[in-house]
């Protein structure tokens, strides 16, 4: 029995590349019947660390760090809008949407992880966020989320009191940034090679398909 691969995501609840990224990489898996071979991990990164935790306007935030117009911004939404379609996922902007602080979504993708439904609270936090309207700065809106897929969200909120749970996030954020990852989505295969980017479901599958035959 050849051992699991182990992939780890480096990934923003914030960032909607990494959305279309996981799609492509969950069908690359179920077309080479993977899964279970593999081992995945969600890794903390925060796009805007420096954030406040309610955040601010997502277009104007986009326009003040990249300095994009208003045509490119909505340019970028609606090129988006259908790279999401391609791959089943909604992506359903609007006019106040936020960009919030995600250091305690990465505390609880955490506490899922223990409780191995790490993907399916990340998968819930990005449906929330881009699908839903939903603002997931606000931790009543959390706990729902947290409730909806099974999680006691009481004691997942609990983490977030605890300043050594959010220490914790940004050390591995550190670590991994050491490491020289500076952008998401950034997939890592057996710790040893990585690569960046919303990538297609054809290269996914190469990739996977040389490390499978390499174990």
């Amino acid at each position: 029995m050849s051992k699991k691969l182990q992939l780890d995501i480096i990934s923003d609840v914030m960032c909607p590349w990494c959305v279309v990224g996981y799609k492509n990489l969950e069908q690359a898996v179920s077309e080479l019947g993977l899964a279970q071979q593999i081992e995945l991990e969600w890794q903390p990164f925060e796009l805007n660390p420096d954030m406040p935790q309610e955040g601010e306007n997502l277009r104007d935030h986009i326009m003040r760090k990249y300095g994009s117009s208003a045509e490119e911004s909505q340019r970028s939404r609606e090129q988006l809008a259908a790279r999401g379609k391609a791959v089943g996922f909604d992506f359903n902007f609007y006019d106040s949407m936020r960009m919030v602080n995600s250091r305690h979504l990465h505390v609880l993708l955490d506490f899922a992880l223990a409780h191995g439904k790490q993907t399916e609270l990340k998968l819930r936090f990005f449906t929330a966020h881009f699908s839903e309207q939903k603002d997931l700065a606000d931790l009543e809106v959390i706990a729902q989320e947290l409730e909806a897929i099974g999680l006691d969200s009481t004691k997942a909120l609990k983490r977030l009191k605890n300043i050594d749970n959010l220490k914790q996030i940004e050390a591995q954020e550190f670590e991994w940034q050491r490491m020289g990852i500076s952008a998401v989505p950034t997939v890592v295969f057996n710790r040893k090679s990585a690569v960046t980017g919303a990538q297609t479901v054809e290269t996914y599958k190469q990739i996977l398909q040389e490390l499978m035959a390499e174990s």
